[in-house]
């Protein structure tokens, strides 16, 4: 399973998760949890795109832990698997809409792997994809290859961690990647990558099921401390102060007005793949 490749939690039936895994294979990864609360750690620990939350597997008493899980993460759809029918998968469906299940995927239908997989399989975050939609106007004059940079680094901004990995992600060496933004007159391939970072642990902050280090731990930082000095060291804040002052919105418009529309000019030469051409047409 490739890294961009979406996860799933589930809490469904022992004899649908085989099916499932064969029928989604490639499409993306499953978790399979014993129960909600292990379904709730996991959303807090590691990306999920969807949980999938079969009826029948659901008892009474985890219910009230079902709202926790829809109203904590209301970003991660929380979805009714149906692989069969009887009064008590019909009855506890009934409560799980009552606890704020919204989504149903009845596997029975003729179209209902289809469904899934439409629900589960996006090429992008939703996070990556608020970013896009701010930077694309921004960089409509750029490079083909400075937009493909700035597209990467909203991407992979998640997982990689240094600027290392980021050449390395465009199989360049770090000081060459770098030296070419420097000649240019622009910040470092570093800067941009942890402003990047603070769009996602903004956008992270917004959703009211996960803690500071929950953050910090889907971000990849080793440790809640470790995400603290980066932060004070980039926006000279601690992340409490950080969470209560930037709305992922705010987040975003400072990102632009610092790293990105004061150097505009320099984006329409800018050609940071290319190791023939440099600022200005310079080569090196």
């Amino acid at each position: 399973m490739s890294p961009g490749s979406c996860r799933v939690a589930t809490v469904i039936e022992r004899g649908v998760r085989s099916r499932l895994d064969a029928a989604v294979q490639g499409c993306f990864a499953t978790f399979h949890a014993k129960d909600i609360a292990e379904v709730i750690r996991t959303v807090r620990e590691r990306p999920v795109q969807a949980v999938l939350v079969s009826p029948a597997c659901v008892t009474s008493d985890e219910l009230p832990r079902v709202a926790s899980l829809v109203d904590g993460f209301p970003g991660i759809p929380t979805v009714a698997l149906i692989s069969r029918h009887d009064s008590r998968s019909s009855e506890r469906l009934l409560e799980l809409g009552a606890y704020g299940v919204r989504k149903m995927i009845d596997l029975s239908q003729r179209n209902g792997w289809q469904c899934l997989r439409d629900l589960v399989s996006h090429p992008t975050s939703p996070t990556a994809a608020r970013i896009f939609r701010r930077l694309n106007p921004a960089l409509d004059s750029a490079t083909y290859d400075c937009r493909t940079v700035f597209e990467s680094v909203v991407r992979v901004a998640p997982a990689v961690t240094t600027a290392a990995g980021l050449a390395e992600h465009f199989s360049v060496v770090s000081s060459t990647f770098t030296s070419r933004f420097l000649r240019a007159g622009l910040p470092s391939p570093k800067r941009y990558l942890a402003g990047t970072r603070i769009l996602y642990a903004a956008a992270l902050f917004e959703v009211p099921g996960l803690s500071v280090a929950d953050v910090a731990y889907r971000l990849q930082y080793s440790s809640p401390q470790s995400f603290g000095r980066h932060l004070r060291n980039v926006m000279g804040m601690t992340a409490g102060e950080f969470r209560v002052r930037f709305s992922f919105e705010l987040a975003l418009d400072d990102f632009v007005r610092r790293l990105v529309d004061p150097f505009r000019a320099t984006f329409r030469t800018f050609h940071p793949l290319n190791p023939g051409v440099g600022y200005l047409g310079q080569t090196w």
